[in-house]
């Protein structure tokens, strides 16, 4: 693709210089070549975005405006990506090596449905409810949070955008936005199409900044709340600093979840559902089923049969339609994974397929899919989260076993159950203290309910009306007696 390159910062609804000379070069994972550059803010950056967001919150049309009327303009966008979804899908695959075919839903497609989402919600949100309480009639009603410091990772990077801007612009909240400087391009491109939607001057400003500068966003005192998404270490470092400010704040963090196959389990029937949410997007996901927990009677069939469909994934061009595993999506992350997979062999653990490079590309930050047996839970390749397509396969002995080996985790963000009997997977599930789960499904969440996790994998929900309420305050006002307000409009 060609060369994508901004010189300019989105900050306040307009296309500024920036304060700095710095620029930030996107680099392909497959070419490890440049593809477009950005500049990169600096903290001067920051304060006028989060000047100009606080302006427009505190006088600004956004936060008046009916939601209905907020939802037409999310609603613009989601038909704007609708429409170009192709170009959306390979511009994020050339910056980040998710595979295209992955890509079309995961990257492109997936980001819609929760803009739809958001915009339907908005017609039938209680934002104002009258209550009778206990000594007269409440009108409690949830307003906007204010300016929102919204900052995502780089492996799903509209998806997250928009799993955090749809909900805040239908709350009424303006935003600064911080993408991952891997993936800025696509970051702009959808500022450009929240502009041409008509979102009002103010409302949004994006700065893919570095960590030194983010975390003089969030510190910034007339930011309101932090929305973030990524790493276990950086969340800690932003919960402790909203701690320390009173600042709202939702994270959503790591996970390291496992698959439990029970003894019953049609092996034909679970794994291609079960290998995709695997390695999905290359493993560089936070649901990745990436602990497979298999009955130690069936212990060598699994692995089997793991074996031979995991080394049967074709590897190659993220823009390749058939590609099943792309890149990593940068030379950092390469070393991490072949760090523990060095790691898992030197623990004791086996590599049954995969564990290197793929031979047939001499560019391109590629790890073979991997798979590891004889692992014990306890090995660092079962606790730790790789982002990288690495499964370890651990044995088990009965049910209540399988429970306590996903529970045997730091985490607690997604899982699964394969099984012939959905009431003993019921059972299952509800033993595994995850944020959510499945059953039989391809399915890790759905954008109409609540997404996070227990444990270190975050504080809060995401998605469904859980997601609108995080971008809210909720107010109670006591009525006069024998006055009930007109809620319309």
């Amino acid at each position: 693709m060609a060369t994508t390159e901004y010189d300019h910062l989105y900050i306040g609804g307009e296309w500024v210089k920036p304060s700095g000379t710095d620029t930030i070069v996107v680099n392909s994972p497959f070419t490890e070549e440049p593809i477009g550059r950005v500049p990169s803010p600096v903290k001067a950056d920051v304060d006028r975005a989060v000047e100009a967001a606080r302006t427009a919150f505190d006088s600004g049309p956004w936060p008046r405006m009916k939601h209905t009327e907020r939802a037409e303009i999310v609603r613009k966008v989601a038909l704007a990506i609708a429409n170009e979804t192709q170009s959306w899908a390979e511009l994020i695959s050339s910056e980040m090596g998710a595979p295209l075919g992955w890509g079309m839903l995961g990257q492109a497609l997936a980001p819609t449905m929760v803009l739809n989402y958001y915009a339907d919600l908005a017609t039938s949100f209680k934002f104002d409810e009258v209550r009778q309480g206990l000594l007269s009639q409440v009108l409690v009603t949830r307003e906007p949070v204010g300016v929102v410091a919204a900052i995502t990772p780089w492996n799903v990077p509209l998806l997250l955008s928009c799993g955090k801007l749809a909900p805040a612009l239908i709350a009424g909240c303006t935003i600064v936005f911080k993408p991952a400087p891997e993936t800025p391009l696509n970051a702009n491109r959808l500022a450009e199409t929240l502009e041409e939607a008509g979102l009002p001057k103010g409302v949004l400003s994006v700065i893919p900044a570095d960590r030194e500068v983010a975390e003089y966003l969030v510190r910034h005192p007339k930011v309101d709340k932090v929305s973030f998404t990524g790493s276990g270490l950086a969340g800690r470092k932003i919960a402790s600093i909203c701690g320390e400010q009173l600042k709202r704040c939702s994270l959503e963090l790591g996970g390291k979840s496992a698959a439990i196959l029970l003894d019953d389990v049609n092996l034909d029937a679970a794994l291609p559902s079960l290998i995709p949410n695997a390695i999905m997007n290359n493993g560089e996901a936070c649901i990745a089923q990436t602990r497979i927990l298999a009955p130690r009677d069936r212990y060598d069939e699994v692995v089997d049969a793991l074996v031979e469909r995991v080394g049967a994934l074709k590897v190659g061009d993220p823009l390749d339609m058939s590609t099943e595993v792309g890149p990593l999506v940068a030379e950092r992350q390469r070393d991490r994974v072949e760090g523990y997979i060095k790691a898992g062999e030197s623990e004791g653990a086996k590599v049954a397929v995969g564990g290197g490079r793929p031979s047939s590309f001499s560019k391109g930050w590629f790890v073979e899919p991997t798979v590891f047996i004889n692992v014990d839970n306890s090995m660092k390749i079962a606790q730790e989260e790789i982002f990288g397509p690495v499964l370890a396969v651990i044995p088990y002995d009965g049910d209540e076993s399988a429970i306590s080996i996903a529970n045997d985790s730091s985490y607690g963000l997604c899982g699964s159950v394969w099984t012939s009997d959905p009431d003993r997977g019921l059972k299952v599930a509800r033993g595994v203290r995850t944020g959510t789960y499945m059953l039989n499904s391809s399915i890790p969440f759905d954008f109409a309910t609540p997404f996070g996790g227990f444990k270190e994998s975050g504080i809060g929900r995401e998605y469904g009306p859980e997601g609108l309420e995080l971008f809210t305050e909720i107010k109670s006002i006591n009525l006069q007696p024998g006055y009930t307000p007109n809620l319309e409009g």
